[in-house]
């Protein structure tokens, strides 16, 4: 057991300290709850948690309410809730949750509220993904390298969020190699018309193949995109052509967007 850091502690310990004794943050905020479905297992993989409003405000409405004062705490508040939330609706698939990289001063010590609310749910570590966005400015890549490789020794799976969008781009792959990397949507927007995003996804794919890292394509919203990367042997999608998120609810169970003839494994 790690000892808590004290009020004279430098900077990187005194911001876990914060997130462990944490006071109110002054604001509330829920979770709606996108699939990722896996077409060659013809189920839902993961439920992504999407920070919402209390009444169902955008993110936008929610984010900009953080602050460098309340970002640890928001941070530690949206692990606990998006966890307790997914075990009242009974979600028994993975359950991936974005994270503040900057709001990590010491991931071994913010990591105990999560490791606490995952144990108080009976939710199973090795079902929740830590995803982080690579479009977020990190100062330090390989300390974002160093938490996601803590997360991993604790049991979670990791992901790169908006991959190819970002500032961190393939240097953060020689870095780190998470168990997700998550496409940006950017790149599969119309990727089945466009020779570039082709050639430029393709080359994505052949690395993460080669580095073991398992892809997951988002943002679809049409059948071409989707069919596109079921060719590539891509089965697992996130967007709208399957479902909108859920907001306090689980969507995406072989609706709209489930081909007649699903991507083979």
């Amino acid at each position: 057991m790690h000892p808590l850091p004290s009020d004279n502690a430098p900077r990187a310990t005194r911001g876990c300290a914060g997130c462990i004794n944490a006071a109110p943050l002054g604001f509330d905020f829920d979770f709606a709850y996108q699939p990722i479905v896996d077409l060659a297992a013809h189920q839902v993989w993961a439920h992504e948690a999407l920070v919402r409003g209390p009444e169902g405000q955008g993110a936008g409405w929610v984010l900009g309410q953080v602050t460098e004062d309340n970002r640890y705490r928001f941070d530690q508040a949206c692990r606990v809730k998006a966890i307790g939330t997914a075990a009242a609706l009974g979600m028994g698939t993975r359950l991936s949750i974005n994270f503040l990289p900057n709001a990590v001063y010491r991931p071994e010590l913010c990591i105990r509220t999560t490791l606490d609310a995952a144990r108080e749910h009976a939710f199973p570590l090795e079902r929740i993904i830590f995803e982080v966005t690579e479009g977020e400015r990190v100062e330090d890549g390989p300390w974002l390298a160093e938490i996601l490789r803590e997360y991993q020794r604790f049991g979670f799976l990791t992901a790169i969020d908006d991959f190819g969008a970002g500032y961190a781009g393939l240097t953060l792959l020689a870095d780190f190699q998470p168990d997700i990397v998550k496409l940006d949507m950017a790149l599969v927007r119309g990727v089945d018309t466009s020779r570039s995003r082709q050639a430029i996804t393709r080359g994505l794919l052949r690395i993460c193949q080669e580095l073991d890292i398992s892809i997951v394509a988002e943002g679809i919203e049409t059948e071409g995109e989707r069919d596109f990367f079921c060719s590539e042997g891509v089965s697992l999608m996130q967007g709208y052509l399957f479902a909108r998120p859920g907001f306090r609810a689980l969507t995406g169970d072989r609706g709209v967007g489930w081909p007649a003839a699903l991507c083979s494994s």
